[in-house]
């Protein structure tokens, strides 16, 4: 164990006596903070005494950036935050340099700038352990004051090209009640804002950032502002596996039901009805995420074209229901007029056989249409003179490979298999080219 010295070792006299600094910063204080010496409610005088505006510098340091709502239209930083002036009443002398700056812990003890942030909504200091707040004292008078705050802050958003977008936020502060007469805000020169290398944002990513000036006019006077402009750009990775890459599936599984069989009815209602309902709950979860704008926006125009091709697909279906039961009386027409025609023949051979048919009333038993030319219907109900005028007629690919499927409600599945993906395919190549190549305003 270390002995501690005793106060006549702490105490001794002669040109060796030690300086006790902590007591001379204590006088220090006592001289400069006086009542008779200092009042706080008096603004410091500007640059070598002038009757100017007090110059304040200030710096910042974002230690972290959190919570950037789309819904809300606001982002949470917690931040450490600079102030520095000059108060000629504060000088002191250093002691040759030994004692470089003054402490406290107590920012009332000192004037301080009456600077608030124009776009606060919610905010809190640190008190754990103790208050994170200090003010230095420089033996030149210089006071820097230092603090870690927590705020909440507004931040106007445009989501036309949401999830494709760039947001910029802004951190605005000025002086609430001295004026540009009085107080000026000025970004310390050199490195005025910096971040934390370690920052990690949700959905988002921290491109640059730039200071500027803001002064606001009233009808009180002329007030300094300043403020930092944050541009953020969010990470599409995750919108396009939680919410593309599944609109895509749905679409896709929707398309299944142009390969199921015509009469599997209970199959292909019960897929294109989930596939909707799913597309719909897909769409109102994304909706509710997001602040009601009078404007589209591009995850609207993305589910929207999904939301269409789903229902396209179940309209489909109905199309070929009714194409199939067309189908089905088409056949049962055919298969009455052969049935007819084979009873019919059956009746002239039989009178034919009984010597009852001569070549006088021939004519009036056989059927109207001559034998040349009898009408004979095929699997796809068209008749032979009708296939051989479409045959003097020139018949591309499509038409042919088309005209292999004798059933209606078999072509239009078969064209549909090639239409939707298709036409998805385009619209995935306009619906890319046009967002993707969209600049929206940056910093």
């Amino acid at each position: 164990m270390i002995p501690f010295p005793s106060t006549a070792n702490q105490q001794q006299n002669g040109p060796n006596k030690k300086v006790n600094f902590r007591e001379k910063e204590k006088q220090i204080l006592d001289k400069i903070l006086g009542p008779a010496h200092y009042d706080r409610r008096i603004r410091p005088s500007a640059v070598n005494g002038t009757d100017g505006p007090t110059i304040v510098d200030i710096n910042l340091m974002f230690r972290g950036i959190s919570d950037i709502s789309d819904n809300k239209m606001q982002f949470s930083v917690i931040l450490t935050f600079r102030e520095e002036w000059l108060d000629d009443r504060l000088k002191f002398e250093n002691m040759q340099g030994r004692m470089k700056y003054l402490t406290l812990n107590d920012p009332s003890k000192v004037w301080m700038p009456d600077l608030f942030f124009s776009n606060e909504r919610e905010g809190h200091f640190h008190n754990i352990i103790v208050p994170n707040v200090y003010v230095r004292i420089f033996p030149n008078g210089w006071v820097l004051y230092s603090i870690r705050i927590s705020l909440t802050l507004s931040c106007p958003m445009n989501l036309k090209l949401f999830p494709l977008d760039r947001q910029t936020c802004s951190l605005s502060m000025g002086s609430y009640g001295w004026t540009t007469e009085d107080l000026v805000f000025l970004w310390r020169a050199g490195d005025p804002v910096q971040v934390t290398k370690n920052l990690q944002l949700p959905r988002f990513a921290l491109e640059k950032f730039k200071t500027d000036s803001c002064n606001s006019k009233t009808n009180t006077g002329e007030y300094s502002c300043l403020k930092v402009d944050l541009l953020f750009r969010r990470e599409f990775s995750y919108y396009l596996i939680t919410i593309y890459i599944p609109c895509c599936m749905l679409v896709i599984v929707s398309w299944v039901s142009f390969w199921l069989d015509a009469n599997a009815v209970p199959a292909r209602v019960s897929l294109g009805v989930t596939t909707l309902l799913t597309m719909a709950t897909q769409t109102t979860g994304i909706n509710n995420s997001l602040p009601p704008v009078s404007y589209t926006k591009a995850i609207d125009v993305w589910t929207g074209v999904c939301l269409t091709f789903v229902f396209g697909a179940l309209l489909e279906f109905a199309l070929v229901n009714y194409a199939s039961r067309s189908d089905a009386h088409r056949e049962k027409m055919k298969k009455q007029r052969k049935q007819w025609e084979m009873e019919h023949q059956a009746a002239l051979d039989a009178m034919a056989a009984d010597g009852l048919l001569d070549d006088r009333n021939s004519f009036a038993m056989k059927p109207l249409v001559p034998a040349s030319t009898e009408v004979i219907f095929m699997e796809d109900g068209r008749d032979r003179g009708q296939q051989r005028n479409d045959g003097m007629q020139t018949e591309t690919c499509c038409r042919t490979w088309i005209g292999t499927y004798t059933l209606r409600s078999k072509r239009i599945d078969v064209i549909s298999r090639i239409i939707f993906p298709l036409v998805f395919a385009v619209f995935n190549m306009a619906y890319w080219s046009t967002y993707l190549n969209q600049d929206d305003d940056t910093i």
